[in-house]
């Protein structure tokens, strides 16, 4: 296929990537027809998903309020994805214009096009990096330029910790970053989940072999211990609708059939 201008020439066009079709499903258009037919395949096995996406991204506007509630204005996202609308520096930069973020992603097109949007804000930046590299994240010249690791930091690990396989020890990966991070800081985590629909939702898991980043999904019991040592904040591990939703219209009938596990915890 040709290759859209936009698109960095590292990219591999015939595999599908998670972040594009993620930005497929909340009705991006960085992403190739690779991509959507992957989407599309996901949905056939879960064909609510373009709505499990939205809720995982509410997760991510409400989790990044409520840390700027708690006077943090400095934040580490790590699986920042495709922008899309209300990214953390637009909904940050409401309360304090001087926040700080720094995005960070493994798939070129998501740190391609996030550095053409941040071009011209001096305070945000995005890092082509992985989460398996935290001292790489933590140490990254940029990451230094712009957060202060000795104030309290938000650190979001939004619908990325199910892309580390086991043997590749994604609790010691989570524990390395925020311990790295000072007292106050918080860490936002959502984690797919086959607990609630195991047929529709473990399909889509096998399907996402397909990509660079495959999903490994959690237990509850699984997905809590990411946040030990860590005080979780009310409501604690739910399901993405549940955490401090907006209105009651924002939860819906079954918000388990969003099969995402989310909760923020806090370091002390």
């Amino acid at each position: 296929m040709e290759r859209p201008d936009w698109a960095p020439d590292n990219i591999d066009l015939s595999r599908p990537s998670v972040a594009r079709a993620y930005d497929y499903w909340l009705g991006g258009s960085h992403n190739f027809e690779v991509d959507r037919e992957f989407a599309r395949q996901a949905m056939a096995a879960v064909p609510d998903l373009r709505l499990v996406a939205r809720a995982n991204r509410e997760f991510l506007h409400r989790a990044v309020r409520f840390m700027l509630d708690q006077g943090i204005r400095q934040f580490l996202d790590i699986g920042s994805g495709i922008p899309t609308v209300g990214n953390v520096h637009e909904i940050a930069e409401r309360v304090d214009p001087d926040a700080r973020v720094v995005y960070v992603d493994i798939d070129p097109v998501a740190v391609a096009h996030s550095e053409q949007i941040l071009a011209d804000r001096p305070n945000a930046v995005a890092l082509l990096e992985d989460l398996r590299h935290p001292e790489a994240i933590l140490d990254h010249p940029e990451t230094r330029r712009l957060l202060d690791l000795d104030q309290p930091v938000g650190l979001l690990l939004v619908s990325v910790v199910h892309a580390i396989p086991d043997q590749d020890d994604p609790y010691g990966l989570v524990k390395r970053l925020w311990t790295a991070l000072a007292p106050g800081s918080c860490v936002a985590i959502s984690h797919v989940t086959t607990d609630s629909r195991p047929d529709e939702m473990g399909a889509g898991a096998r399907l996402s072999g397909r990509t660079q980043t495959p999903v490994t999904a959690r237990t509850r019991s699984e997905v809590a211990a990411f946040f030990t040592g860590l005080d979780l904040v009310e409501p604690g591990l739910v399901w993405s609708p549940l955490w401090r939703p907006e209105s009651p219209a924002d939860v819906g009938e079954h918000p388990e059939r969003m099969s995402f596990y989310v909760g923020v915890g806090r370091r002390t």
